[in-house]
């Protein structure tokens, strides 16, 4: 039987394209090595760099590392059965995690699974974990508050939506009581906060989960917990997972808080996965590109313009130190890359001065644009004023015989130390904090003893809120000090000065300056 030679071509071409199809498999490669979770694979020549990987047993994995012959890899997923010889598959794509409203009030994971005992999340976006930073063209001057509630931080170092503010300190020096109270004042501001705990106990975390719930926090936070009994990969996974959660409120044009508890945890677990990559230590055993770790994290913290949206994230990475070390490695990398530091120091926590915060050596390049009206207005002289305190107490350490003005300077020195000491979990309104520093700044602590200042200065609070309702309510409206609602509410802070000295046993005002003269004129 004679075929037509249109026939034979469309049977051969047939054939070729079922050949092709028995040939397409899926590209794979074999394990040749596997050591804590880091596995080195042959065979997968055309893998890409942050590629997801599927292993045996529905186990994950992420391509870390292209070499000439071999492919470094890190699981995701813990899976003791993995051995060598299994086969490894491409998947095509990049690492992916959900994100969206759905995870707000969720604990999650280094790969944003629900690890809490809530539902099923329903996601509805994936974003991958990595990106690339908005460009300069994006971006727009840091210069809204995001209010922090801690006296000593609005006052002195204020932080700016958009901004990076490093918090850096000794171990137990109060580092994430800080950002635990940020949070907590983000209530009713419409800021969402993203904590993410890299390396913590199982413990701390639960704690404070704990208290963010008491306060009615878990609202508007998602955590990302990759804890110390978590693989080295999901460590360094977490704060990437955190950064895309946050990115997707602030392409929806809001403001977001992400906290990072904390990035030295995060160089150490990078360093464990880049050692058995068989990467060539460098300083401190770090790999070469410890500082890109962090600098590509950290730049995705922006305050976009309102063309482009309008959203902000704001990151406060915490670093830890030995000994109050700065000049160590990893403090150096994150100092330079953020836009200011508040140091903790083991001194004036040890000494009752919570938070610790050294106003001398903190530091925010953003600044008073950083602040309302009413805040620059009463706060400017105080970090002099503490810087002069602090010099002259040195010297005061080695002589009795000191002078009228140099008394007075120690004196509102201590007193103005006693005013900025805050309680955990008690975040303080901006109004309420104008008030304490005009009361400080008009000198009428003056008149009050060291030891009263603390429950003068919550007294003070509850009684404006009482009688100055009105003038409360103006300031706020305005958040400056005009000269009128300025003028009131002296009038009435004064006023309180004298009620309260009179509630004083034994009192003598004469120790504290002419106090006689003060309430006879007010």
């Amino acid at each position: 039987m004679s075929l037509k030679i249109d026939e034979i071509s469309a049977i051969i071409k047939q054939q070729i394209k079922q050949h092709k199809q028995s040939t397409e498999l899926k590209e794979q490669g074999i394990i040749i090595s596997v050591a804590d979770s880091v596995v080195l694979i042959y065979g997968l020549d055309n893998a890409l760099l942050g590629e997801l990987l599927n292993f045996s047993d529905n186990t994950t994995g992420m391509v870390l590392s292209l070499e000439e012959d071999v492919v470094g890899a890190v699981l995701l997923d813990e899976n003791p059965e993995i051995k060598e010889g299994d086969v490894v598959y491409r998947t095509g794509t990049v690492v992916e995690i959900g994100v969206g409203d759905a995870l707000l009030g969720r604990i999650v994971n280094g790969l944003g699974q629900a690890i809490d005992s809530g539902p099923k999340l329903k996601i509805k976006k994936n974003r991958p974990i990595e990106a690339i930073a908005p460009g300069v063209m994006y971006r727009e001057t840091v210069n809204e508050p995001l209010e922090t509630g801690i006296l000593s931080i609005d006052a002195m170092i204020p932080i700016g939506k958009g901004q990076r503010e490093l918090i850096v300190g000794d171990r137990q020096t109060g580092k994430t009581a800080i950002a635990i109270d940020t949070i907590i004042n983000q209530k009713g501001k419409n800021v969402n906060c993203v904590y993410v705990a890299i390396g913590q106990k199982n413990s701390s975390v639960a704690q404070i989960v704990q208290k963010l719930k008491e306060h009615d926090a878990m609202e508007y936070t998602t955590i990302v917990a990759a804890t110390a009994s978590k693989l080295a990969p999901q460590q360094y996974l977490a704060p990437y997972t955190g950064i895309s959660i946050a990115e997707e409120w602030r392409e929806q044009g809001k403001d977001v808080l992400i906290v990072y508890d904390d990035l030295s945890k995060h160089a150490v677990a990078y360093r464990t996965m880049s050692l058995l990559l068989r990467r060539p230590p460098g300083r401190e055993a770090y790999p070469g590109d410890i500082f890109y770790l962090h600098s590509r994290l950290l730049e995705r913290a922006v305050k976009i313009n309102k063309k482009h949206g309008g959203g902000t994230i704001t990151a406060l990475p915490i670093i830890e130190t030995q000994a109050e070390d700065i000049s160590a490695y990893i403090p150096t990398n994150v100092i330079s890359i953020t836009d200011g530091q508040l140091f903790l120091v083991n001194d004036l926590f040890n000494s009752g001065q919570r938070p610790a915060v050294d106003s001398g050596i903190s530091v925010s390049r953003v600044g008073s644009e950083a602040q309302i009206k009413g805040i620059k207005q009463v706060s400017r002289s105080l970090k002099l004023e503490l810087a002069q305190y602090r010099e002259l107490q040195a010297f005061s350490q080695f002589g009795s015989d000191l002078d009228k003005d140099t008394k007075i300077i120690l004196e509102h020195g201590k007193r103005v130390l006693e005013l900025l000491k805050q309680e955990q979990y008690k975040p303080l309104n901006q109004i309420d904090q104008i008030l304490i520093l005009l009361s400080a700044q008009e000198r009428l602590i003056k008149w009050i003893p060291t030891e009263l200042i603390g429950e003068y200065r919550d007294r003070m609070l509850t009684n404006f809120h009482k009688k100055g309702k009105a003038i409360w309510d103006e300031i706020d409206q305005t958040k400056a000090l005009g000269d009128k609602v300025k003028a009131q509410a002296l009038a009435l802070l004064k006023k309180f000065t004298i009620d309260f000295t009179a509630s004083i046993p034994n009192y003598n005002g004469d120790s504290y300056g002419d106090f006689a003269e003060f309430a006879k004129e007010n």
